[in-house]
């Protein structure tokens, strides 16, 4: 199948749109025309950060638009009659391939990711890769069970990526 260039992009600002905050994300809450309520922050393992006239905030777990959303409340709340409010990410948390890779280690989440890519950033393969035993262990998983997966499958932010030896 033959995907277009703007059915890939689509697929990418869905990825965003549906993207979760979560500990690591680096993130800039903007105010139109007020510059004082700037803020930008690291979401940790707590996952609430301080925000002026609002208090504390729960970014973790609530998508962008979400946020967007919550601080516009917040600040109509008294503060403001008509906030318009813009919550960036800047940088993803990362993502991790180990195993029979060249570079194994911890990479910036990008929307849109795929296993061939991450297998890419990590340097590709080792010559002792076996090519066809990827496993793949999601971020969502409490149990944190590795599965089988291949090439093409889609990444979330903290999943682990594992490419397993061969044995020939």
């Amino acid at each position: 199948m033959v995907t277009s260039p703007l059915s890939h992009a689509e697929n990418v600002n869905s990825d965003y749109e549906q993207y979760q905050l979560g500990a690591g994300d680096l993130i800039r809450i903007q105010v139109y025309g007020e510059s004082d309520l700037t803020l930008e922050a690291r979401l940790g393992d707590t996952g609430s950060i301080s925000y002026p006239f609002i208090g504390e905030i729960r970014p973790v777990g609530s998508t962008v638009a979400q946020l967007q959303d919550h601080i516009t409340q917040g600040l109509k709340q008294g503060y403001l009659v008509v906030p318009r409010v813009i919550v960036t990410v800047l940088e993803y948390r990362k993502f991790y391939v180990n195993g029979e890779v060249k570079n194994p280690g911890g990479y910036a989440y990008q929307p849109g990711l795929t296993v061939r890519r991450a297998i890419s950033l990590a340097g590709g393969f080792t010559e002792d890769a076996e090519e066809d035993e990827i496993q793949l262990i999601s971020e969502k998983d409490p149990a944190q069970t590795p599965h089988p997966t291949d090439l093409d499958a889609r990444l979330n932010p903290g999943d682990i990526v594992i490419v397993m030896e061969s044995f020939l």
